[in-house]
């Protein structure tokens, strides 16, 4: 072979890996602030599903789904109709609660189209109990998840739900009319943030200062302990600009939701020295008070908007008082970041170390 047609050949090579690269990052950039259309309204999105709980419960898996259809409502006269999969997801309210929790699977060539194209993977957030207030239990953890869209550009997005539930029982069938809410796969949160999802711990001084502390301030609003960066408890990370980023979820034990099977979560070996969810305990790292200053005026900058938040989902709740439960706790976590005696006392003093 001579030289020419090795110089050649090298050249070509070079383009082909180029183009491939540029392929690459022009796929990748497309995603990048990307939200589907499933989650780009806050219209709340009409479903019904059939299915038995002791089936879920039993029968399906981390690797085994049921195969069930889900008709849904956009607004429009029409219902439409997807074939889904789905099964039972986590530990407390699979093992404790009437409704199991949901991991939904949609295949591509189905969703193809229609209002959930592109989400391959969803979570399906149930009330726990057929109790009088499962619907407004349910509410409050959405509006967690919509108060920490206002803080961090790394959070999921959700789709409030009003679900027909039609579960077989015997010869008959018990229909249940509940609120739920759809959640996004995490790595659709990476991928519209640039990241990659982490799958090994990071200790939390080790995280990014900022998002650490807007997630620690976070929970502290809405009175929440059942989390841990450090161990992954309801909580994920995103490595961004290289940088490791807290994502929060799961707050049906917060004192916000002050649900009637929430109890003061251990994390750890940590025993916290309160007895009722709905006392806030900072627990968030010891950081430069410039950062922690930088997050509280960031809060209260956000004040009025996460409150219009609340306002704007005032008449979705079921009973007027949980509504008003709702806005008076967020409105005491600002009294307390707004005066600098109680903000030194409850989350400078507190922070830890360890």
């Amino acid at each position: 072979m001579g030289n020419n047609q090795i110089i050649i050949k090298l050249l070509l090579f070079y383009f082909i890996g180029v183009s491939f690269s540029f392929a690459q990052e022009s796929s990748g950039d497309k995603k990048i602030g990307k939200v589907s259309k499933l989650f780009s309204s806050d219209s709340v999105l009409q479903i019904k599903l059939k299915y038995a709980n002791k089936v879920i419960r039993k029968s399906t898996n981390d690797s085994t789904y049921l195969d069930i259809t889900m008709d849904y409502n956009a607004g429009g006269e029409a219902w439409e109709t997807l074939p889904v999969k789905v099964r039972s997801r986590g530990n407390f309210r699979l093992k404790n609660c009437y409704f199991a929790p949901i991991k939904m699977k949609i295949k591509k060539e189905d969703y193809k189209g229609t209002l959930f194209k592109g989400n391959k993977k969803l979570k399906l957030v149930l009330p726990c109990l057929t109790e009088r207030d499962r619907n407004d239990y349910v509410l409050k953890e959405f509006i967690a998840y919509k108060l920490y869209e206002v803080i961090s550009p790394y959070h999921y997005k959700t789709r409030l739900l009003d679900i027909a539930l039609t579960e077989p029982k015997g010869k008959k069938f018990k229909e249940h009319k509940i609120k739920g809410f759809f959640i996004e796969d995490i790595k659709k949160v990476a991928d519209r943030n640039g990241g990659k999802v982490l799958k090994r711990n990071v200790h939390p001084m080790q995280q990014n200062s900022l998002s650490s502390v807007q997630n620690a301030f976070f929970q502290f609003m809405i009175g929440n302990t059942d989390f841990s960066t450090a161990y992954l408890h309801n909580e994920k990370l995103l490595f961004v600009n290289k940088t490791t980023v807290p994502v929060p979820f799961d707050f049906d034990m917060s004192g916000l939701c002050n649900t009637s099977y929430s109890v003061v979560s251990q994390v750890g070996k940590d025993e916290l020295p309160i007895t009722e969810v709905t006392e806030r305990m900072y627990r968030g790292f010891k950081r430069d008070n410039a950062v922690l200053l930088e997050v509280r005026n960031q809060f209260l900058e956000n004040k009025t908007k996460m409150l219009a938040i609340i306002d704007s989902l005032k008449g979705h709740f079921e009973n007027p008082k949980a509504y008003e439960q709702c806005t008076s706790y967020i409105n005491d976590f600002f009294k307390v970041i707004a005066d600098d005696s109680k903000f030194k006392k409850e989350i400078l003093n507190r922070a830890r170390t360890k």
